[in-house]
């Protein structure tokens, strides 16, 4: 990858919607959500406050995380498509 996030965005590759339910029932793909899970495939350094202060990304390359339905924009890359968007919208990390 030769492309790297500026301040506090992140850039997120989706992770696979389900295509069953857990008792086995086949979700057609018209009716499948869109995913609100990814992996962190790279963040920026951090935001910088008013004072110049900068404040570091909490998330790290690699973590998986969940965020909001309508968050961020999605990109084409390399013929692969990612979801760029701001720490904030990051709702939490996946353990």
């Amino acid at each position: 990858m030769n492309f790297k996030p500026i301040r506090d965005r992140i850039i997120i590759r989706l992770l696979e919607a389900e295509t069953a339910t857990k008792s086995g029932i086949i979700i057609p793909d018209a009716a499948q959500e869109k995913p609100s899970q990814g992996e962190v495939v790279a963040a920026g350094p951090g935001r910088v406050t008013e004072d110049g202060t900068l404040i570091p990304t909490e998330v790290k390359t690699g973590d998986r995380v969940l965020f909001g339905k309508y968050a961020g924009t999605a990109v084409k890359i390399d013929g692969d498509e990612y979801h760029i968007l701001r720490e904030d919208d990051v709702m939490a990390i996946v353990e």
